[in-house]
C-alpha cells in the first residue's frame, strides 16, 4: 500500500507502511546508512502529516516483516489484545498522541492499555512526539518487578553496579562492588560482563556474587551476562544463578545472530524460575537491547533503526523481565552520531519500552570516537530521571575498563537522586540504613560520620 500527500507544490509518495516510518523519523546516521532516512526536512514533515492521520488499525493490517517470515512478527500479531486495545481502536497516531498526552492517559488506564499495543504503535506515535512529551508521557506509566528487591515504584531509582575487570579478577571485581556499595548502588542488580566464556571462570563469578550477598544479607541479584546457553548450562550444573541474562532484537534474523530463539528464551526463563531463587518476586530475566543492532547484523528488512527497537520490546515483554535496559549509545556514531542523536534516542527507547508494558532502564552511554561527551550524559540523565526510569548503570569512575566505553559513575547516581529527591530500592534502602550508609531520609553520610565497616572487611576476605 502506498501513501500520498502533497505540501505546496511538491508531493510525496511512501511506497509501504515501512518506509512511512522511516521517513517520519527524527534524523540518526544509522537511518543514513542504511539508506530509509528521508532526504529532506520537507520530505520527514510530509511523512508524519500522512502518519498523524494513519489509523493504529492499519498495522494490524500490515506486517512490517512478512508473519511467514519472522517469529518475532509471529509474536506480536499472535499475542495482540484486541480487548486492551479496543479504547483506543478509533484513533489515528495524531489522536493517539494527544490521548497519551491528557489527563484521561493516567497510570492505571496506561497499564491496562499495553497489552493492546503493538511495537509498531508505540514507535509510530513516538515519531510524533517531543522530547518533552516522551517524558510527560514516560512519566506517568510504573512498570514495577521485584526479585529480592522491588524495582519501578514512583519516586524511586535504582542502579545496576557494574563490577566489569578486564581479566575477571575477583578482587578487582570486589574492589569496585565494594566502592558502588558504600554509594549506595546495587538494587537493581550487581551485575559483571565477563571477560572469559569458560564455564569455570562464570562459575566461579557467580559463587562470588552469591557468596558476597548471602554473606551480608543484601537484598539484591546477582547476573554474569553470558550467553543465555552458558547460563543454562550453569544451571544445569547447579550454579548460583539469579537473573537469567540475554541481548535481543526485533527480528528473528537478529535474534539468530544473537544465537537465539523464542523457544531458548523460554527454556532459560523456566530454568531460572525452577530454582526460585527470589524473595521479593520471581522475575528472572534480564534483557539488554539497542537502536542500530538490526541494521549491524544486516537483519533490519528495511526498518529504521527505531522501529526494530521497538520490536525487541515484543521480545522482551513475552517474558515478564525484572529489568529491560536500552544500552542507547553503545554500538557507535555510525548509528547514533552525536549527543542530540544519543539523547534523543534514549528517551524514545525509555518511553516506548514503558508503553509497551516493561520495566525501562536506559544505560546512559557513548563510545569514545561518538560526537558526544559526559555534559550530553548528564543531561540525558536527568531527563531520564525526570521521565520515571527505573534504573540506569553505575560503573567506576563512569570508565568501563572492560567493555572501554562511557557510561555513569556511582557519583552520577548520586547526584540525580539528590537533584530529583528519588530514593533507593525500598529493601535495599532498609539494608543501607542498617549498614548505617545512608541516613533516616535516604541520604548517603558524610564520609566523616561512617561507622567501622565490617562489610569492607568480609569483601576484603573474600577476595583473597
Amino acid at each position: 500500500m502506498s501513501y500520498r500527500t502533497s505540501i505546496g507544490v511538491r508531493s510525496h509518495v511512501f511506497d509501504s507502511l515501512a518506509e512511512l516510518l522511516a521517513k517520519a523519523s527524527p534524523f540518526r546516521s544509522g537511518d543514513a546508512l542504511a539508506g530509509v532516512a528521508a532526504v529532506s526536512a520537507e520530505e520527514r514533515m510530509a511523512a508524519r502529516v500522512l502518519l498523524a492521520d494513519l489509523p493504529l488499525r492499519a498495522f494490524l493490517d500490515e506486517a512490517l516483516i512478512p508473519y511467514e517470515q519472522d517469529e518475532v512478527t509471529r509474536l506480536i500479531v499472535d499475542s495482540h489484545d484486541a480487548a486492551a486495545f479496543a479504547p483506543v481502536a478509533s484513533l489515528t497516531v495524531g489522536a493517539f498522541r494527544d490521548w497519551l498526552l491528557s489527563p484521561q492517559a493516567d497510570t492505571a488506564a496506561l497499564d491496562a492499555l499495553a497489552p493492546g499495543l503493538t511495537p509498531e504503535m508505540a514507535a509510530a506515535v513516538s515519531k510524533l512526539m517531543r522530547n518533552q512529551d516522551l517524558i510527560l508521557a514516560a512519566r506517568k506509566i510504573r512498570v514495577v518487578t521485584a526479585f529480592r528487591s522491588t524495582i519501578g515504584l514512583p519516586g524511586r531509582l535504582a542502579i545496576r553496579l557494574q563490577p566489569n575487570h578486564p581479566a575477571d579478577d575477583p578482587r578487582g571485581i570486589l574492589a569496585s562492588t565494594l566502592d558502588g556499595l558504600l554509594y549506595g548502588a546495587g538494587d537493581a542488580c550487581i551485575g559483571i560482563n565477563p571477560a572469559s566464556d569458560d564455564p569455570a571462570k562464570l562459575r566461579a563469578l557467580w559463587e562470588l556474587l552469591d557468596q558476597l550477598i548471602a554473606r551480608h544479607g543484601i537484598p539484591t541479584q546477582s547476573c554474569v551476562l553470558a550467553h543465555v546457553t552458558r547460563q543454562i548450562e550453569a544451571i544445569e550444573h547447579g550454579a548460583p544463578v539469579d537473573l537469567l541474562f540475554q541481548s535481543v532484537g526485533g527480528s528473528e534474523a537478529l535474534n539468530r545472530s544473537f544465537g537465539v530463539s523464542l523457544a531458548l528464551l523460554r527454556e532459560a526463563r523456566d530454568a531460572g524460575l525452577s530454582l526460585r531463587r527470589g524473595t521479593a518476586g520471581q522475575h528472572v530475566m534480564y534483557f539488554e537491547t539497542g537502536q542500530g543492532a538490526a541494521l549491524s547484523a544486516n537483519a533490519h528488512h528495511g526498518l529504521d533503526q527505531q522501529t526494530c527497537e521497538a520490536r525487541a520490546y515484543a521480545v522482551c515483554r513475552a517474558f515478564s523481565p525484572l529489568l529491560v535496559n536500552s544500552v542507547v549509545g553503545f554500538i557507535g556514531p555510525e548509528y547514533l552520531y552525536d549527543g542530540k542523536q544519543i539523547i534523543r534516542a534514549g528517551l524514545e527507547d525509555h518511553f516506548c519500552g514503558k508503553l509497551l508494558g516493561l520495566p525501562m532502564g536506559v544505560d546512559v552511554c557513548y563510545t569514545n570516537h561518538a560526537e558526544a561527551d559526559q555534559d550530553d550524559m548528564d543531561n540525558l540523565l536527568v531527563l531520564l530521571g525526570a521521565a520515571g526510569v527505573n534504573f540506569v548503570m553505575g560503573v567506576p569512575g563512569a570508565d568501563d575498563v572492560m567493555l572501554g566505553y562511557q557510561s555513569t559513575s556511582f557519583h552520577d547516581a548520586l547526584a540525580l537522586r539528590e537533584t530529583l529527591g528519588l530514593r533507593h530500592a525500598p529493601e535495599f534502602e532498609a539494608w543501607l540504613r542498617d549498614q548505617q550508609l545512608i541516613d533516616g531520609h535516604g541520604r548517603l553520610r558524610a564520609p566523616g560520620s561512617l561507622p567501622a565497616l565490617p562489610l569492607a572487611d568480609s569483601i576484603a576476605a573474600l577476595g583473597r
